[in-house]
């Protein structure tokens, strides 16, 4: 018995295969969130059988509508698929491209409380794609070039197209890139850490989604809070692979 979970994010969907009985991974891939999302998921779940598939994220409506498919909550995906890579683990951190999630959980995977943040980008990674841009880096690297960055240059703005025109106002300033990136980073640590402290803090805290391959946004959150973060091998999966293991367990 195989079981599946599809992730449609705003800016990717992830797809994951496991088997039912062991909970390892079997299949997986990811590709970019375009026009034709129902089709492009079509293709995707086609490469791999499966025997039951939940699927989750921003986009699982659509899917549930077009497919048929069953749909779970992306604080339960979050939440049991941060158990299945790190048993154990009380807290997740789920840094997406529109949204923030925190995820308080009792060691077993269960939620206890969670809180996402406002659907403002500029507590989300679409704010880190944005002033990326802006300042002329490919995302991959801007993390890296933030941490070449000295602190003591501010973003204020709690909004991101204010906080983007505080950006160009820097360059204009001429402040170096790099430090403006740093700026960039701290802003949305910040709200990060805020958000946590709202729900929180209990270690261990798996560190879900893309934004968890960011090595400044992880190092100024784990400085803040005084603890370090479990990064999984694959962040961005693990809203599929929590579907998919819940996907097994309900036909189990």
């Amino acid at each position: 018995m195989r079981a599946a979970g599809l992730d449609i994010g705003s800016r990717s969907v992830e797809f994951v295969v496991i088997e039912s009985e062991t909970g390892r991974v079997v299949h997986e891939r990811e590709i970019p969130t375009g026009p034709a999302m129902a089709e492009e998921c079509r293709l995707l779940v086609d490469e791999a059988p499966f025997d039951r598939l939940l699927a989750t994220g921003y986009g699982r409506s659509l899917v549930e509508v077009s497919f048929g498919f069953p749909t779970v909550t992306e604080i339960k995906a979050f939440g049991r698929g941060a158990q299945a890579a790190h048993p154990g683990c009380r807290m997740v951190l789920d840094v997406g491209g529109q949204d923030t999630k925190v995820i308080s959980l009792n060691g077993a995977g269960k939620v206890l409380r969670f809180e996402m943040n406002d659907r403002c980008a500029a507590g989300a990674g679409r704010f880190l794609e944005m002033t990326a841009a802006a300042l002329r880096y490919e995302i991959d690297e801007f993390g890296a070039a933030a941490r070449q960055g000295a602190p003591g240059t501010v973003i204020s703005s709690m909004c991101a197209v204010f906080s983007e025109s505080e950006v160009v106002g820097l360059m204009t300033k001429g402040s170096r890139r790099e430090d403006i990136a740093r700026a960039v980073h701290d802003s949305l640590a910040r709200r990060i850490v805020s958000q946590m402290r709202r729900v929180g803090i209990s270690p261990p805290i798996v560190f879900a989604g893309g934004a968890a391959r960011n090595p400044c946004l992880r190092h100024l959150i784990e400085q803040d809070i005084g603890q370090a973060l479990v990064v999984p091998e694959a962040p961005q999966r693990i809203g599929a692979l929590g579907a998919a293991m819940l996907a097994a367990e309900a036909s189990a």
